[in-house]
């Protein structure tokens, strides 16, 4: 049976480029329809009323028509689009974040593959961006489990053995849940306190768990998204590093 297209549902930009002198390319994230590509008529246009709505990191409503044979993929085209209310747009540190999402998104996401419980995440990962890495890292966690990259983190995954809240393991790409073999181990007992807040599905409770080792959950975490991305550089993470050196010197 196939999926019909929602009349209007929220979304977020995450990365626009020209189609034409007039036009836009839209990447969007859709709660029904997931990921998908939007030709904006007329939007770079002056006098269009769009220009000042398809902002990323802003929740708007769309409305958008079937999909379309164009440019060798399915383009569908925007019939509307208005702010939906919520956040103002992040500065700082906080606006790269917001981009690090984005590009986190567009680079695992396949397109037309709803995640509405992501989505939801996302929105209120944007909401909570100026509290810090523990809304990156939980971000982090939420979508690699989304995507059935991240395993259950309750047990050892080679023998499917309770965590031990007293000791110390690893989470290694390709064998899970390991007793640890380098420097970067995680606690039995914030291994449980992840599973059980992805499992309850609370934003503020995964944030809480996280909060709690930062800096070895973003070594963790880096290396599981770097193994999953493959070659794909994240260009918006070379890009904060640069500016901090920068403001370092």
């Amino acid at each position: 049976m196939k999926l019909r297209t929602p009349t209007s549902q929220p979304a977020y930009v995450l990365h626009q480029h020209d189609w034409s002198e007039s036009s836009l390319i839209l990447d969007l994230f859709t709660r029904e329809s997931g990921r998908v590509a939007v030709a904006a008529k007329g939007a770079k246009r002056p006098y269009s009323q769009l220009r000042a709505v398809l902002l990323p990191l802003q929740r708007i409503t769309v409305s958008l028509s079937k999909p379309a044979k164009a440019e060798g993929g399915e383009v569908q085209t925007l019939r509307s689009a208005e702010w939906g209310g919520g956040n103002t747009l992040p500065s700082g540190a906080a606006l790269f974040s917001g981009y690090y999402l984005n590009e986190l998104l567009l680079k695992l996401l396949a397109r037309h593959d709803p995640h509405p419980q992501l989505f939801d995440a996302y929105a209120d990962t944007l909401a909570h961006l100026t509290e810090g890495d523990a809304a990156l890292r939980a971000f982090e966690l939420k979508l690699l489990a989304e995507l059935g990259l991240l395993p259950d983190l309750s047990v050892v995954t080679p023998t499917q053995a309770a965590v031990d809240p007293t000791r110390r393991y690893q989470l290694s790409p390709e064998s899970g849940v390991i007793p640890p073999t380098a420097d970067a181990s995680l606690a039995g007992s914030l291994l449980i306190q992840l599973q059980a807040a992805l499992l309850h599905g609370s934003p503020a409770a995964l944030r809480q768990a996280c909060a709690a080792a930062p800096q070895v959950l973003k070594t963790t975490l880096r290396g599981l998204l770097h193994y999953h991305l493959g070659h794909q550089p994240l260009r918006t993470r070379a890009l904060l590093m640069d500016v901090q050196q920068l403001l370092d010197a």
